[in-house]
């Protein structure tokens, strides 16, 4: 269902803040730019993935300078919502805002680092997960002015 009022601050979170959870955050800043405070993190800290790094530059989105960060790391906690991308990241969303006034989503999102087969292969799967996050993020948080089909753009 889509959110007219965006809120003020999202968390996006994965198993390793490496692939999916970066995607996120580019994509949401993105599309919304200041109106919302966006971040991301992990349940453990990865290594940023280069297949995210070339799938977003694709789209002109350049993701080459994130720094992988844990929910541990995490200075500021005070998120209008929190939005899990695994199911290991899921649970510590909802542990972490159990007593806080913060909504907790999970998008369960393919992790593409399990895809094998060739290079392409591999990247028709991050682009697959990209694009799908795209997506979600334009139905659950449209732009305004229009359906969000109009604003989705790939490569």
């Amino acid at each position: 269902m889509p959110d007219r009022d965006l809120p003020s601050s999202i968390l996006f979170a994965c198993t390793m803040n490496a692939i999916r959870s970066p995607m996120a955050e580019a994509l949401m800043r993105h599309y919304h730019g200041r109106q919302v405070w966006v971040r991301s993190v992990g349940v453990h800290k990865g290594l940023l993935d280069p297949f995210a790094v070339i799938v977003m530059d694709e789209i002109g989105m350049d993701i080459s300078r994130h720094q992988p960060g844990t929910f541990d790391e995490l200075e500021d906690t005070s998120f209008d919502r929190v939005i899990s991308l695994s199911p290991e990241a899921q649970h510590h969303a909802v542990e972490m805002t159990r007593t806080m006034a913060c909504d907790v989503e999970f998008w369960n999102t393919l992790d593409p680092s399990l895809i094998e087969g060739s290079r392409e292969t591999r990247l028709e799967a991050y682009r697959h997960v990209r694009d799908q996050l795209s997506r979600q993020i334009l139905l659950r948080f449209p732009l305004p002015g229009g359906p969000a089909s109009q604003h989705f753009r790939t490569r």
